[in-house]
């Protein structure tokens, strides 16, 4: 397996296990959104009964499970989306962007704890040099 493979392979399996935590919070309820640091608003929201949440969650998730699947056929583990290069290259811009961002998506999102921020940019960022990474080498001919 080449060095693409692998960092493809792991940026799949990372973005598989973000998807089920994102689905986990929906039957988990107030309490699972509260653990995985979405904040107080998110969580009360949950807890009065708002859909909202549970809407992002699964759309987040789905988003993650295709980022999945585009990892994995980079990797030569699965068929290949239409225009698989760009794709890798922007999930992996996407996911920087992300990472990098935080302190001004902060105040958007003012319920999450600092700690959910810190974590998941630097998450955010890892998963989006693996792809980065995989990206450039795969595309070596």
């Amino acid at each position: 397996m080449s060095t693409s493979s692998i960092l493809l392979t792991v940026a799949a399996a990372a973005c598989v296990v973000a998807a089920l935590l994102h689905f986990v919070c929906i039957p988990w309820g107030a309490a699972g959104y509260r653990f995985l640091g979405a904040g107080e608003s998110v969580a009360n929201a949950v807890a009065a009964g708002d859909w909202r949440p549970h809407v992002s969650a699964v759309l987040v998730g789905a988003m993650l499970l295709v980022w999945a699947w585009c990892a994995l056929a980079g990797a030569g583990l699965a068929a290949p989306p239409p225009l698989l290069q760009p794709a890798l290259f922007t999930i992996a811009i996407v996911l920087m962007l992300r990472a990098l961002a935080f302190p001004w998506l902060r105040p958007i999102f003012p319920g999450n704890s600092e700690l959910f921020w810190w974590v998941s940019s630097a998450l955010v960022g890892a998963l989006g040099l693996l792809f980065l990474v995989g990206a450039i080498l795969g595309s070596k001919p």
